[in-house]
């Protein structure tokens, strides 16, 4: 069975949902965001300049739908970094990282469809790797890089392997983000737990301390990047209240084919070919330290860093942790 096939069966069994409201990205701008007092809450103003916002047209069962991306450097730069980000997340969580490398390279970040301000699919079974694997290829066909490299976290590095594991796969360096060849039952079940789950946050602040406790695992990141990865994945809706900023629908495939076991993905990884970073967080559930290790010694045989006082995952936006990424790029 071809790698598509056998990926298709493993994350995208089939089934769809209802079709809840959805919001699209036919409005690129954010309109004005308040407290429930009605006072504005400044943006984050951590990075010198904004990114560029552009878009890509992408097929699905249904007709097209837009993902939208977030670009850096020099648009005519022949070699391109593209962030792929985590399940729930969106585009601007390496707002950092592209800022440090947009110096040397074009740097695109993707907010994947269902996600951040990219469309919803109607079918919700498409939620799957096959679905996003095929959207990134259609937006590598649209920036032609002559060089190509890709930084992966969780759901992004697993779709990494499933093109960079194809004959003459595009991607020419690899950074997988705490992802790897075996996905632990126990870790898919605690992602499983709140993906899916649609909480409303009475003010901005609420919302904060909601991120804070679901993604405990990203370490002890400062109030002001806390601030930043809860503003870019939520939304305030007109009558004041704040939401998750992805496609409850996400979840769908995802419960329909939840693993009785462990799931491994060797053959992928061994058929990936370019040289290869695996970074990981030293507390991880998802990458656990025996998989990371067998990683080293197989198939591209990765480069292993651990990230200390981390879990799942590392959130690439402290200066250490650029700073490997970007040395092994370079």
């Amino acid at each position: 069975m071809r790698f598509w096939q056998r990926l298709q069966a493993l994350f995208a069994p089939g089934g769809r949902s209802a079709h809840p409201e959805q919001e699209t990205a036919s409005t690129l701008a954010n309109p004005p965001r308040t407290t429930g007092q009605g006072a504005p809450i400044p943006e984050p103003q951590t990075l010198p300049h904004p990114p560029r916002i552009d878009w890509v047209n992408c097929s699905n069962t249904a007709g097209t739908h837009r993902m939208i991306y977030y670009e850096w450097g020099a648009p005519d730069n022949p070699e391109v970094v593209l962030c792929v980000h985590g399940l729930t997340r969106t585009g601007r969580d390496f707002d950092a990282l592209a800022a440090h490398l947009s110096r040397r390279y074009r740097v695109i970040c993707p907010d994947v469809v269902g996600r951040g301000l990219s469309d919803w699919l109607p079918n919700k079974s498409e939620y799957a790797i096959p679905r996003y694997a095929s959207d990134l290829t259609t937006l590598i066909q649209k920036i032609q890089p002559q060089k190509l490299y890709w930084v992966g976290t969780s759901m992004g590095g697993l779709i990494a392997m499933a093109i960079a594991a194809q004959p003459a796969s595009p991607i020419t360096k690899l950074v997988l983000n705490d992802v790897g060849a075996v996905l632990p039952r126990a870790s898919l079940q605690r992602i499983g737990s709140y993906l899916g789950t649609e909480p409303h946050f009475a003010t901005f602040d609420d919302a904060v301390r909601y991120m804070q406790t679901i993604f405990a695992p990203f370490g002890p990141l400062s109030e002001p990047q806390w601030h930043h990865l809860t503003w870019h994945a939520v939304r305030q809706e007109p009558d004041g209240r704040w939401v998750l900023r992805y496609d409850p629908g996400i979840a769908v495939p995802f419960r329909i084919a939840f693993p009785a076991q462990d799931v491994a993905m060797w053959e992928l990884y061994d058929a990936i070919r370019c040289p290869t970073l695996l970074v990981r967080g030293a507390e991880s559930d998802l990458l656990t330290r025996d998989v990371a290790e067998a990683m080293t010694r197989r198939g591209p045989r990765a480069r292993l860093v651990e990230i200390p006082g981390v879990g799942h995952a590392p959130a690439l936006l402290d200066r250490d942790q650029i700073d490997e990424i970007s040395a092994f790029l370079d």
